[in-house]
């Protein structure tokens, strides 16, 4: 077994597919499939049901895939290890961020990153903190911003608390509440709403804050962008809640402050050890944050 074999297993696992894995690997999908044929007979077992129309893995597959990105992410920290004991910081560093990011600008942080470490490649991925925090555990990840809702914990990881603040109410413009100084989540429970999706974090901590009040809503739309939440509410069709950092960089909508509302804390999340170019990042990350931030 060689980590050429088990990167090829991994493309195909990821790519349900023998031709994308190939061609993401830059080689010709009958080099690729040898490969992992000779990995299947040395480990005894087969890691793909393979039929026509599909590629899939088989129970020994899974069991497999756990292992892989552990050795491939111990492979590959050997050689950032050594570099940064000579004072080099290079490598990979892949980062996962929420959407809605507050105040943090995430590519200016990563430009001025690449122009003091040019030699690190750089990955970003945007997804949902479930997420972002299932693949940090799972070593995928070297750091990932995150959102979580005052008072939930952030477990097996060190982390940075960025910011917190609360969340808002959008209105359309020219809507009979849009004048109240203050808002309640009652008078927002007759209104057509938009929201994340129903299994995110977001939206659970928004049906958590309604239902501990005693109010039902009525979620009308269900979207996964920011963006379109915004839309929505300047047409007329929906209100909506979202973080207040958020809410200042929308237009076309009326923001008005919730009472009762939750709030969100920002936190940059790593593993226990992180690679070196993680640590560079952070501490990029503490050079830019306000005194007062700590981590835990």
């Amino acid at each position: 077994m060689n980590l050429r074999q088990i990167e090829f297993a991994l493309a195909v696992a990821e790519e349900s597919s023998f031709t994308r894995a190939a061609r993401r690997c830059h080689t010709v999908q009958s080099a690729l499939s040898h490969q992992v044929a000779r990995l299947e007979e040395e480990l005894g077992a087969a890691l793909f049901e393979r039929t026509s129309r599909r590629v899939r893995l088989t129970p020994a597959g899974e069991a497999f895939v756990r292992q892989a990105y552990t050795t491939l992410e111990a492979a590959r920290r050997i050689t950032e290890e050594v570099a940064a004991a000579t004072g080099q910081v290079r490598g990979h560093l892949s980062i996962g961020a929420i959407s809605a990011l507050g105040h943090l600008d995430i590519v200016a942080l990563i430009a001025a990153f690449h122009a003091r470490y040019p030699e690190v490649e750089i990955r970003l991925v945007q997804r949902g903190s479930e997420e972002l925090l299932e693949q940090l555990h799972l070593e995928r990840l070297d750091l990932a911003f995150v959102g979580l809702w005052q008072g939930e914990r952030l477990d097996g990881v060190t982390h940075l608390r960025l910011a917190q603040e609360s969340l808002l109410a959008l209105l359309p413009p020219g809507h009979p509440l849009s004048e109240r100084k203050r808002l309640t989540l009652e008078s927002l429970s007759n209104m057509s709403l938009v929201d994340f999706p129903r299994d995110s974090s977001a939206r659970r901590q928004t049906d958590k804050a309604f239902a501990a009040v005693g109010v039902a809503r009525q979620v009308r739309f269900e979207v996964n962008h920011l963006e379109l939440i915004a839309q929505f509410v300047a047409r007329g069709l929906a209100a909506a809640l979202v973080p207040e950092s958020v809410a200042a960089n929308l237009r076309g909508v009326v923001p008005v402050p919730v009472r009762d509302a939750p709030k969100r804390v920002l936190y940059a999340a790593w593993p226990k050890a992180p690679s070196p170019a993680a640590k560079a990042f952070i501490a990029l990350l503490r050079e830019h944050l306000p005194l007062g931030a700590d981590d835990t």
